[in-house]
């Protein structure tokens, strides 16, 4: 079994595709593909919708030794049918075509080397858009109902701007550069593909109301990332200038070379108000933050916890109310590399409004920031606690919202040298930390 690929004008290039396609009894494919090759006479044909009818006469084609192709669209081997074949054991020979991503980008005249390939065809839409809002450069396989006008509507409040590119290679074909706001009251032609881009020099473009830009680090702000954190050099222009930059290491959601659970001066701080490296060690992995996973950072203070898990993957929403604690959050971003949205105002009135998240961190705001999280339902919550009063009346309230609550208490004694070249332990302060989960609906994502 031979699966053809067909590039987004409807031919299939690869020179081995016409003899596939001469010889073959059995031809599956969408409508379009179908309509789009030269069969020969008596070759069966079967008409894509549901999987499982084709499956069951491609693996009868294969036992009685019947030649056959499948047709999809691009490269199949990229979120598409060969994944299933493959699982199905039926053995095959792929013949691929310039994938409808690597036109996208190509129309657009921009470099995708860099780029993180996410889709929403067919599933739920938000690991999607979490990818778009935590990495510079994302491409979203869409379709209808989770194509650019939604997703564009996610993005509202990140400064990104948006490239869709409608109906590649056909007559209708279009690349539209967009902002999201635009793009989520717009009627978009099916299939398209939509790229979103993280450009500082556009964010006058992608919000109309960015976030500040970020203050260059001062002495305390950390040193700089490892090289393979970089952003690569600017690409050249395209339909709107240059692309986000690229990690050189071609990982986007990689973990991060330098590591984290990083030293308190590796942020800008003031007065040691910032969580301990051993506390967000466990903070962060009790959030799990990934690709694909929104985390709020909710009385950030300098950020690290909310940097952190952007330094894993996930999009960060850091919340804050003292105005110079919100420059610190996005000086810390700014020299760590990660792209995490600032929200300033005190909590619970600044999350009013906000994208759900899949895990919130409690470091400030009391019992009622806590209770409007709580509220929201996410799937895990974890919250630091420096008094010990104030561990019963939160684990009351999380146990009222139907959470399953465990916590620790962390006491740290680091290291510290004394003269003559004898070393002490110097305490830090204690600190509560609990992780609550919420037991997940019925249907519901986790």
């Amino acid at each position: 079994m031979t699966v053809v690929g067909v590039d987004a004008g409807g031919a299939p290039p690869h020179p081995a595709a016409a003899d596939a396609l001469a010889g073959a009894r059995l031809a599956v494919g969408a409508a379009r593909h179908l309509a789009a090759v030269a069969l020969p006479p008596g070759c069966a044909t079967v008409t894509l919708g549901p999987l499982a009818p084709a499956l069951e006469r491609l693996a009868a084609a294969v036992a009685a030794g019947t030649p056959a192709v499948v047709l999809a669209s691009g490269d199949p081997g990229l979120f598409g049918i060969v994944r299933r074949l493959h699982a199905d054991g039926l053995p095959l020979r792929v013949l691929p075509a310039v994938s409808s991503v690597a036109a996208a980008f190509a129309r657009a005249g921009l470099p995708w080397d860099g780029a993180a390939v996410v889709s929403a065809h067919g599933r739920d839409l938000r690991p999607a858009l979490n990818a778009a809002r935590a990495l510079p450069a994302v491409a979203v396989l869409t379709a209808p109902g989770a194509g650019a006008a939604e997703i564009g509507a996610g993005l509202v409040g990140w400064p990104r701007r948006l490239v869709v590119a409608e109906r590649l290679g056909t007559p209708a074909e279009r690349i539209v550069e967009t902002t999201p706001q635009a793009a989520a009251g717009t009627a978009w032609a099916d299939p398209h593909v939509l790229l979103s881009l993280a450009d500082p020099a556009r964010l006058s473009l992608a919000d109309p109301a960015p976030a500040d830009p970020p203050v260059p680090p001062g002495p305390a702000a950390p040193p700089p990332a490892d090289p393979a954190d970089q952003p690569g050099p600017a690409a050249g222009p395209g339909v709107g200038g240059a692309a986000a930059g690229a990690r050189a290491d071609n990982q986007p959601a990689a973990a991060p070379a330098g590591g984290w659970a990083l030293p308190e001066d590796a942020y800008a701080h003031r007065d040691s108000m910032i969580t301990k490296a051993e506390v967000r060690a466990l903070a962060v992995a009790r959030l799990r933050p990934r690709l694909g996973r929104l985390v709020w950072d909710v009385g950030a203070g300098s950020g690290s916890v909310g940097i952190e898990c952007a330094l894993l993957g996930a999009a960060v929403i850091a919340v804050e109310r003292d105005p110079d604690a919100v420059g610190l959050v996005r000086r810390n971003a700014a020299a760590h590399r990660v792209d995490v949205r600032v929200v300033a105002g005190p909590a619970p009135a600044a999350l009013a409004g906000l994208p759900d998240p899949d895990a919130v961190f409690v470091g400030g705001g009391g019992l009622a920031a806590l209770a409007a999280v709580a509220a929201r339902r996410p799937a895990r919550v974890v919250a630091a606690l420096a008094a010990l009063d104030r561990v019963a009346p939160a684990l009351d309230l999380l146990r009222g919202h139907g959470y399953r609550v465990e916590g620790v208490q962390l006491s740290a004694a680091r290291l510290a040298d004394l003269p003559g070249g004898s070393v002490r332990l110097a305490a830090t302060n204690p600190v509560f930390v609990l992780t609550a989960d919420h037991p997940p609906s019925p249907g519901e994502r986790r």
